[in-house]
């Protein structure tokens, strides 16, 4: 793994309301990329405006900065994140089956819910924030129901490291599937997601309010767009609820690009 990158700027803060709030507090103060640590907040949210729960030694950090390219560049850099989030995971452990890349912004750990990915954007800049539960992840109780089980990195791998360790993972490896994105584009990054995906090629459901569709995850498509090949064709999904089965357990994880479109479509 690489040292700290070239041109990039830390804070860390002993405790935040939140590092996405921070962010779009220091716009103005920023002269480039900046990874903000909290190592602890009070006032986190998740997707939808969820409460985002942070038991102390775990991961809360924010990297803003300004990308180049189109909303949809700015939305596919959950899976940038997503790939580095795992590069990070697999050094520390050296476990490369027990990740998985969950469609586009979450990394699985033995099936388990270990990080999540959050993208804002803040005018022509771009906020991703991360978390993982790297000493304790939330009681099942504290979880929206339905969703993915909750694991730590400690509790399921035995692994110990600081937020400001991982940080440090963290870091060079996004730098480094950042600089492929720019140079090459969305491909590569797509392929290389692929291959760590969870639950490609079987049956998964993704609900839009009242309304579902039951098919095999086939793809993800040229956009970033989730495919689910279902009995009355394939449909082009860019948000939605995402459900697994497992033995007849069912598991969510909501998607919601706020950076892109909100409807389902068909090929």
């Amino acid at each position: 793994m690489r040292g700290w990158p070239e041109g990039v700027a830390r804070r860390v803060y002993p405790s935040l309301g939140s590092t996405m709030a921070e962010a779009a507090r220091l716009i103005p103060d920023l002269s480039g990329p900046t990874w903000l640590l909290a190592l602890e907040q009070t006032a986190a949210k998740g997707r939808r405006g969820r409460d985002w729960i942070q038991p102390k030694g775990n991961f809360s950090a924010t990297l803003i900065w300004q990308p180049e390219g189109s909303i949809e560049a700015r939305a596919q850099r959950s899976f940038v994140a997503s790939l580095a989030l795992r590069e990070a995971f697999v050094a520390i452990t050296g476990r490369e089956d027990a990740f998985a890349l969950k469609w586009p912004n979450d990394v699985l750990l033995n099936g388990g819910k270990v990080a999540g990915i959050l993208l804002e954007s803040l005018g022509d800049h771009l906020a991703i924030g991360i978390g993982v539960n790297l000493k304790a992840a939330p009681p099942l109780a504290d979880v929206e129901a339905g969703a993915i089980a909750p694991v730590s990195l400690l509790g399921a791998t035995g692994t110990t490291i600081t937020p400001k360790a991982f940080l440090n993972l963290l870091a060079p490896a996004f730098a480094r599937w950042e600089a492929q994105f720019t140079t090459y584009g969305f491909a590569p990054i797509r392929e290389a997601w692929l291959r760590h995906a969870a639950k490609l090629g079987e049956v998964i459901t993704a609900r839009f309010g009242k309304s579902e569709i039951t098919g095999t995850f086939e793809t993800v498509d040229e956009a970033g767009l989730l495919v689910l090949n279902a009995a009355d064709g394939r449909h082009m999904i860019s948000a939605a609820d995402v459900f697994f089965f497992d033995e007849g357990t069912s598991y969510a994880q909501c998607y919601n690009r706020t950076l892109g479109t909100a409807k389902p479509g068909r090929a």
